[in-house]
């Protein structure tokens, strides 16, 4: 669980960006994206894959430009 605690002197929009920052630094709202439907573990499998495929292509392209 996240939580901000809010100074005397501290406005409720610093407090609120505070809050969105550590909501994404943990990740969770990826993860809720993930949960939101059942993937087959094949699936799940190939997106792997395809994403692991996709970063390798960039890394040789970033090697190649430099």
């Amino acid at each position: 669980m996240i939580f901000v605690k809010v100074g005397k002197r501290q406005s409720i929009d610093k407090a609120l960006s505070i809050f969105k920052r550590k909501v994404k630094e943990s990740g969770m709202m990826l993860e809720l994206r993930e949960r939101a439907f059942y993937q087959k573990p094949s699936a799940e499998k190939r997106e792997k894959n395809n994403k692991a495929k996709l970063r390798n292509k960039y890394k040789v392209l970033k090697e190649n430009s430099e």
